[in-house]
């Protein structure tokens, strides 16, 4: 992740504003969003290490900002206290603050290969009927230092945003995820909607719940739609 990061940063500079994802899912064997103990358990001390040394990789060759997305208590401090304590003091944390454990996430994982190996991320994620769970979970984030906070799946939480940006102050996005994107390909595919429509109306309804900002796998559409 330190090389791509260089690299894309190295080519473009400042003609593109990259944001890195910070999870372990990707770099570990069982695919699970953290390091494990031998029962199987999430070993919070080394995990929250592992993201630490992460953000701080890609920050120092020059990544703008950092998402840590694996829900992980107190990730979001120790992100914060690691990145100062490198000089990266103005790299802001956007956090994937209030993330379920949802059946949107199918496509991704599948392109990714990034699905766990046992079990799943229930006892990480938040559970989707929790509205209490999900806002302090934005909450927290808030207090432990994230400059954005963030709602995913999007469309199943637009309920959550106005909410959280009351509560905390922050900027709240909304991330429109895989299998959201995918649900609309497919009713394009099959002729029950039309694809740039559909996505403009999703898009909207995020803004009219408060998102400050938006993460979509329609992002190129987006462009060709002249919006930013």
């Amino acid at each position: 992740m330190r090389r791509a990061a260089g690299a894309i940063k190295s080519r473009f500079g400042d003609a593109l504003h990259l944001w890195v994802d910070i999870c372990l899912c990707a770099s570990t064997t069982h695919g699970h969003c953290a390091v494990l103990d031998e029962a199987g358990r999430i070993d919070l001390g080394p995990t929250l290490d592992a993201l630490a040394a992460m953000a701080v990789a890609v920050a120092d060759v020059g990544a703008d900002g950092v998402s840590p997305s694996d829900m992980m208590d107190g990730r979001t401090a120790h992100l914060r206290a690691a990145l100062d304590a490198r000089g990266h003091g103005r790299v802001p944390i956007m956090s994937y603050s209030t993330k379920f454990a949802s059946q949107f996430y199918g496509p991704f994982r599948e392109a990714a290969g990034s699905a766990p190996q046992f079990g799943d991320r229930r006892h990480y994620q938040i559970d989707v009927r929790a509205r209490r769970d999900a806002l302090a979970s934005s909450v927290r984030c808030a207090n432990e230092g994230a400059d954005l906070l963030m709602v995913k799946p999007g469309m199943t939480s637009i309920d959550l945003i106005g909410p959280i940006a009351s509560a905390t102050g922050r900027p709240v996005g909304a991330y429109q995820v895989s299998g959201e994107y995918a649900g609309l390909l497919g009713l394009a595919a099959q002729g029950l909607t039309k694809l740039d429509a559909a996505l403009l109306e999703t898009w909207y309804v995020f803004r009219r719940a408060g998102a400050a900002y938006i993460i979509t796998y329609g992002a190129r559409q987006a462009r060709e739609f002249g919006l930013s």
